[in-house]
């Protein structure tokens, strides 16, 4: 984990905790899931508060989230091809809107929490099409609750193990994110079969 993480905190608290998360949701790649479990230790440890940390977290991650779906909204998809292409995120950008049109609602919130890795771009191309803000900022808000709530509490259980649960957890979010992904095409598969198979009929 980057040293500067934990050097802000150290340094600025809880507000430099908010910041690091909000930046972090909106696109910029950081080891955020590792700097919740390393936080949720020092929970552990006396030196911070859990539920002053899940909130401020929980708060920074979604005002990340709504930003994003505020540049999506306001500059489109222009907008969302250069920050894809600079971010070099132009697969999973793809990943996002086939993800958002197959699951919706339950798609904003497990990309919170469970499938983490779609969720700035789900921001982007959920504020491209309009989907309805309030629905957003409801999925959004609950999902970063829940995953702020799970990082931090994992790290509060187990403060001496750390850097192993950030391994196991970091590498199972991708084994839960290409299976979803593999359940999606292979459905999108099943119905073209199914569709060809009618036509020949």
């Amino acid at each position: 984990m980057s040293d500067w993480l934990l050097e802000w905190i150290a340094i600025y608290g809880l507000p430099a905790f908010f910041v690091i998360l909000m930046v972090a949701q909106i696109g910029v790649p950081m080891p955020i899931t590792l700097m919740l479990i390393v936080i949720g230790s020092l929970v552990g440890q006396g030196e911070l508060t859990l539920w002053q940390v899940v909130l401020l977290g929980a708060a920074g991650a979604a005002t990340g989230d709504y930003i994003g779906y505020a540049l999506g909204r306001t500059g489109g998809r222009l907008l969302i091809k250069r920050f894809s292409d600079r971010m070099g995120g132009e697969d999973n950008l793809k990943k996002a809107e086939q993800f958002s049109r197959r699951w919706g609602d339950m798609g904003i919130f497990l990309s919170r929490w469970l499938i983490t890795p779609l969720g700035p771009w789900l921001n982007l191309t959920s504020g491209a099409v309009f989907y309805p803000w309030q629905r957003f900022a409801f999925w959004v808000l609950i999902g970063e609750l829940i995953w702020v709530f799970l990082f931090v509490g994992l790290g509060w259980l187990f403060s001496d193990r750390v850097q192993y649960i950030s391994d196991i957890m970091g590498n199972l979010t991708w084994v839960i994110f290409f299976l979803f992904i593999a359940g999606f095409l292979g459905w999108q598969f099943r119905g073209f079969f199914t569709a060809a198979a009618t036509t020949g009929d």
